[in-house]
């Protein structure tokens, strides 16, 4: 309802609030709050330009707490880190989450992803510790792991890094000779390639956790590549003579460990033998002599009847001794028990007497 219509410019109880008079009661609030204008007659404003520039004023101020709360929050992500320059000054971390900063001017923030896997990779050419040239091509993987010493210890930490990375492969490669850097133990090499970069840049305060180095080629040059290869062929050749060579001795040494051990106890055993039956000679020996002693001629005549048993028993011979004449008869008895020889083929027969 206007202020000219009946009711004195008072609100409709029944109808929706007067807007006009809720203008003029901010602009009057406005004009207060900063000044532009005191009260005239009858509560209006003494001058009518006032208004205008206080609600210019009103706007302006509610941008700027508008754009210093808006400026003042920051929402960190999980994977970030916020660092708070304060005057253009490293100052501090924000964590992830919601995080209040003062506006700028007076701060600002710079928000690094420390969980990003960031890789660089450069092909150099480097001595070996016997004087070859090689073509190493390397890569680097690596986060970050202090956002602040990310951003402003090293003006640029990219390069800081490949610079860094080369020096540690150089280090690597130049204390190993060509047959090491070529089929050594790689593990060996980037662990201590990695060992090297990460003290150097922590001593740099650089803010880089290095996580893997590869070799990914290694290469020689162009212009003595054949001869490079003549040589690993040779090497192979080398070691596939020397494989066939343990596998031989492999073969021949135990089987030769074996006859020398057989040969060692059969040895042992005929010693062992012939003192066992040399020791019971002995014995036998001494108790016929204590037998001959106590009876001679009992004695030597069973000697008589055993030796000559023994000696007969072994011939196929018969002798008879007869008891009316001094003759003994002799009968061949090994020309009897003897197989007739088989009788000679027609042919060797006729072969024979032609010759």
């Amino acid at each position: 309802m206007a202020w000219n219509e009946p009711g004195g410019g008072r609100r409709n109880p029944s109808g929706p609030p007067d807007l006009e008079e809720m203008l003029k009661q901010m602009k009057q609030r406005i004009a207060a709050l900063f000044g532009g204008g005191g009260r005239g007659r009858g509560g209006t404003t003494g001058s009518g330009d006032s208004v205008p520039t206080g609600g210019l004023g009103l706007l302006i101020g509610g941008a700027i707490v508008i754009w210093v709360v808006i400026d003042s929050m920051h929402v960190i992500d999980q994977r970030e880190r916020g660092v708070v320059l304060q005057f253009g000054e490293a100052d501090r971390i924000l964590e992830p989450g919601l995080r209040f900063t003062m506006p700028r001017p007076i701060e600002r923030v710079e928000r690094v992803d420390v969980t990003q896997v960031r890789s660089m990779s450069s092909k150099v050419a480097m001595l070996t510790r016997d004087e070859n040239l090689v073509n190493i091509d390397f890569a680097v993987q690596y986060t970050v792991s202090d956002a602040s010493n990310f951003l402003y210890k090293v003006r640029n930490p990219e390069e800081t890094l490949a610079h860094v990375a080369e020096a540690a492969v150089r280090q690597v490669v130049g204390s190993r000779s060509l047959d090491d850097v070529q089929v050594g133990n790689r593990l060996e090499f980037t662990s201590e390639a990695r060992t090297i970069m990460q003290r150097l840049l922590s001593n740099y305060q650089a803010g880089i956790n290095v996580s893997i180095v590869n070799f990914q080629e290694v290469m020689y040059p162009e212009q003595v590549k054949d001869a490079f290869d003549d040589a690993i062929k040779a090497r192979e050749d080398e070691q596939r003579a020397v494989n066939n060579a343990r596998a031989y001795a492999a073969d021949v040494v135990p089987k030769a460990n074996g006859r020398k051990s057989r040969v060692l106890a059969e040895a042992e055993g005929y010693k062992e033998s012939v003192i066992a039956r040399a020791q019971g000679e002995a014995q036998r020996f001494n108790l016929l002599a204590e037998q001959y002693k106590a009876a001679p001629e009992v004695t030597r005549k069973r000697l008589y009847l055993e030796t000559m048993q023994e000696v007969l028993s072994k011939s196929p011979k018969v002798l008879i001794d007869s008891e009316k004449g001094n003759n003994m008869l002799y009968l061949p008895l090994d020309k009897l028990v003897m197989p007739p020889p088989p009788e000679r083929s027609g042919a060797a027969v006729s072969a024979g007497e032609g010759r």
